[in-house]
C-alpha cells in the first residue's frame, strides 16, 4: 500500500521523507489556505512540493479551481506544466468528467476527488482518471460505511480490470488505513499524525522498557 500525505505543508513532507513513509502527497484549497500561501505563489508552492520528492516517491495533486470545462482544461493544462509529477485534482462534475477525458487524451495525469458514490466511481474511470479519491472519513461522520464503498469500487475496477487508481482520502483514524490495506486498495492519503499513529502501541512501550532496564543488569 502507499502513502500519500494530505498536506501542503512543507516541514510536514520533509518529516515524512525522513521517516520513509512518503508515496506522494495530495493537496486541496483548504490545505493551501492553512499554510497562508499568496494566492500568487500557489503555484510555486507546489513546484516547492515536487522539489522534495525524489523519482521514486510518486506524485503531487494539485486542486483545480475552475468549475466549467473550458477554464478547467486551460487551468489543468497550466498546472500541469509546473512540473512533471503534478497531478491535476478534479471534482466529480459533469464538466469535470468531460475535463478528465480530454486530459487524459493529451496525457496529462488526473485525480478526480469529492467522489461519494460507487456510480461516480464508474464515470471518473470510464472516462480516464488515473486516481480516484472517495472520501471515506466524511461518509463515515454522516454515519454511512465508507469501507463499503471502497470494496464497491475495488470489486467494480476488478471486473472490468479499470486502470484506474482507488486513493482512499479524507482518513480519520489507524483503523481506516489497515481496514483499506485488507482491501487492497493501491493508496491511501492521510495526514501525517495519523500515519504515525500506527506506530503506537501499549505493548511495544512496555517490552522496551522491560529490556532496557533488563540490560543495564547484565553484569559486566
Amino acid at each position: 500500500m502507499k502513502f500519500f500525505i494530505d498536506t501542503a505543508n512543507l516541514k510536514e513532507i520533509k518529516k515524512a521523507k525522513k521517516l520513509g513513509v512518503l508515496d506522494g502527497v495530495t493537496t486541496n484549497p483548504t490545505l493551501i489556505s492553512k499554510e497562508f500561501i499568496p494566492k500568487n505563489n500557489i503555484n510555486n508552492h507546489y513546484i516547492s512540493i515536487c522539489q522534495l520528492l525524489d523519482d521514486e516517491e510518486g506524485d503531487v495533486s494539485a486542486e483545480l479551481i475552475s468549475t466549467n470545462y473550458i477554464d478547467m482544461i486551460q487551468e489543468g493544462e497550466k498546472l500541469s506544466l509546473l512540473h512533471p509529477k503534478i497531478v491535476v485534482k478534479i471534482p466529480m462534475i459533469k464538466d469535470g468528467i468531460k475535463a478528465i477525458k480530454y486530459l487524459s487524451k493529451k496525457n496529462i495525469k488526473t485525480n478526480c476527488t469529492l467522489v461519494f458514490s460507487s456510480g461516480q466511481a464508474i464515470l471518473a474511470a470510464k472516462s480516464g482518471s488515473n486516481y480516484i479519491s472517495p472520501f471515506l472519513g466524511r461518509l463515515e461522520d454522516l454515519s454511512y460505511n465508507g469501507l463499503n464503498l471502497i470494496k464497491e469500487i475495488k470489486n467494480i475496477y476488478d471486473n472490468y480490470h479499470f486502470d484506474t487508481k482507488i486513493l482512499a482520502a479524507s482518513i480519520r483514524n489507524p483503523l481506516q488505513i489497515i481496514e483499506c490495506s485488507k482491501i487492497g486498495i493501491y493508496a491511501v492519503t492521510s495526514p501525517l499524525k495519523i500515519i504515525l499513529s500506527l506506530f503506537n502501541h501499549p505493548l511495544t512501550k512496555i517490552g522496551l522498557k522491560k529490556f532496557l532496564e533488563d540490560y543495564e543488569n547484565i553484569i559486566n
